[in-house]
């Protein structure tokens, strides 16, 4: 999808995700000293850019969708915290060097090449000591997981994330882990996700 589909899906003055923050997020990160400058990636609504400014942080909320962004802020000002929202096209965006002590990447889905580049920019744009944390639809998701995106070109295995940041970071964590989703026919089903957690060299 494109921003201007993402536009159109964010339209309204209801949330399409919760206001809380994603329950892996929460639960990395909740014991994570704040100690500066985070970056999430994709943020969306800012859900979780908004959680860990009232940790602490100093977030820069990065997306290509501007109607999510001014969700992000109007969310972040009423939890009485504040956001630098920048709009950009995570394809083509480079981090202003090495200045964030913790980047976050919930639920980004490209194809893997240029995946590949936004996860590489968010360990340049890291600090020596800070925390890359990833968390996405794992590529299992279609076959023994609910919901999410169906199409394999933009899906990855925590190891193959893991792969990728290893010359950068030492890597903390990387598996598959499982969430419960509503179903469609009430109760609920799980869904199989890529969860990375590392710290930069």
């Amino acid at each position: 999808m494109d921003a201007a589909s993402w536009d159109q899906r964010y339209q309204g003055s209801e949330l399409v995700w919760k206001a809380e923050p994603n329950r892996f997020v929460e639960e990395e990160l909740a014991g994570l000293e704040p100690t500066g400058r985070a970056v999430d990636l994709a943020a969306g609504e800012g859900r979780n850019a908004v959680w860990l400014a009232e940790r602490g942080w100093e977030v820069d909320a990065v997306d290509f969708s501007a109607v999510a962004l001014e969700k992000a802020e109007r969310l972040a000002a009423g939890r009485g915290v504040r956001l630098r929202t920048v709009r950009a096209d995570l394809a083509l965006w480079t981090p202003p060097g090495a200045t964030y002590d913790l980047a976050l990447i919930a639920y980004l889905h490209l194809p893997w090449a240029q995946m590949r580049q936004v996860l590489t920019q968010a360990a340049d744009g890291l600090r020596e000591g800070g925390t890359l944390l990833l968390v996405g639809h794992d590529a299992a998701n279609p076959e023994r997981g609910h919901g999410g995106p169906q199409d394999p070109r933009v899906l990855y295995t925590a190891e193959q994330v893991a792969d990728l940041w290893r010359p950068y970071a030492d890597i903390l964590r990387a598996e598959a882990v499982t969430r419960p989703v509503p179903g469609t026919e009430g109760g609920s089903r799980r869904a199989v996700d890529a969860l990375v957690r590392a710290v930069r060299r």
